[in-house]
């Protein structure tokens, strides 16, 4: 087959013939791999077949080594879904045995493959499931919009008739005041938010680069509320949200979203991705669905290759934590962050 492991980092024009395949997303890009790289210190290792310079397959995965949590391969760290990229002749059950031999060869705890396997695993329990949203676009902007729910068709007028006002922005001083605006978002969830180095790499190799945005409402002159998108190709995704929850009331988020809607249909994209929402989060699934999107389920699948089997997981499992970290100082919950999310992954 002429598997290959390489490095995206290392190859020329990796995103250029990622263009020419069929599947790609923005997670498969260089510009991906060198955020979760020097963010840190995940060794890519992308499965890949590539002849005449042109790329027949590809599964991309980082290895983790962490002394919290073990040595292990994740396709891939903090993406919403990664499917295999194929051009059709070759499949990923062609790969999975030469993928789970590496793993063992190189005392992986575990492989984690965020989507694309349900095909080949027909039989197997996933490890986890979240909902996908996935809206098509066309420059035609009264068009998309009629598809939208009524109340989130209301939640724009409200939040327009209230003077919110949205600006596109690439900036590094936009960065700095999302990431205002997710410290206390991940607070309210009881989650301590990534570190703010991770949003610096953001910007630095994607924002900066044009391969993505910032969109901030703002009221009376204060930020409340504010997302992060990538593009690369033709698609777009919705990666981080954020808000001041004292102007819910407002509907900034909606206006937010409705900015990156028209922004992305006036520039010729085709598709863009709200990305993954936990099943259990009725109101963000509630909130995507408003958008006339298609709603999917990403699986994510977990093979234990001391064992050599495939792990079920417990989507029930209570979250303790989380009472606990939404009564910490955003200070405390920053350092939290930059302590244990490169051991997460």
């Amino acid at each position: 087959m002429n598997l290959q492991v390489i490095n995206p980092l290392d190859y020329r024009d990796w995103d250029e013939m990622l263009l020419s395949t069929h599947g790609y997303s923005f997670f498969h890009t260089s510009h991906w791999a060198r955020v979760l790289h020097e963010s840190y210190g995940y060794r890519p290792l992308y499965f890949s077949v590539i002849k005449g310079g042109s790329l027949h397959f590809c599964l991309p995965f980082m290895e983790i080594r962490s002394r919290l949590t073990g040595k292990r391969g994740v396709s891939l760290p903090f993406t919403d879904y990664c499917d295999p990229v194929s051009d059709g002749g070759l499949h990923f059950q062609d790969m999975i045995g030469c993928l789970t031999e590496y793993g063992r060869r190189s005392g992986w705890k575990f492989i984690e493959m965020r989507g694309g396997g349900e095909v080949v695993f027909k039989t197997v329990h996933p490890y986890s499931k979240y909902y996908g949203h996935t809206l098509g676009l066309a420059e035609d902007e009264d068009g998309i919009y009629s598809l939208f729910r009524s109340s989130t068709q209301r939640n724009i007028r409200r939040a327009e008739r209230e003077g919110v006002r949205v600006s596109v922005f690439g900036t590094l001083e936009a960065v700095r005041e999302f990431y205002r605006l997710n410290c206390l978002t991940r607070r309210m969830h009881g989650l301590p938010p990534q570190p703010y180095f991770f949003f610096r790499k953001i910007f630095e190799h994607i924002i900066s680069r044009n391969h993505g945005m910032v969109i901030l409402a703002r009221y009376k002159g204060q930020a409340v509320a504010g997302a992060v998108f990538f593009h690369f190709g033709k698609k777009a995704v919705y990666k981080y949200g954020a808000s001041d929850k004292r102007y819910q009331h407002l509907r900034a988020n909606n206006l937010v979203m409705w900015r990156a809607i028209r922004e992305y249909c006036s520039r010729g994209y085709k598709r863009f991705c709200f990305g993954r929402t936990e099943t259990g989060n009725r109101g963000l699934r509630q909130f995507k669905n408003g958008w006339g999107a298609s709603e999917e389920i990403i699986r994510y699948y977990r093979y234990d290759c001391r064992r050599g089997s495939f792990v079920i997981g417990d989507p029930h499992v209570p979250e303790f934590h989380n009472k606990v970290l939404n009564k910490m100082p955003v200070s405390v919950l920053r350092m939290i962050g930059s302590v244990l999310y490169k051991h997460v992954g």
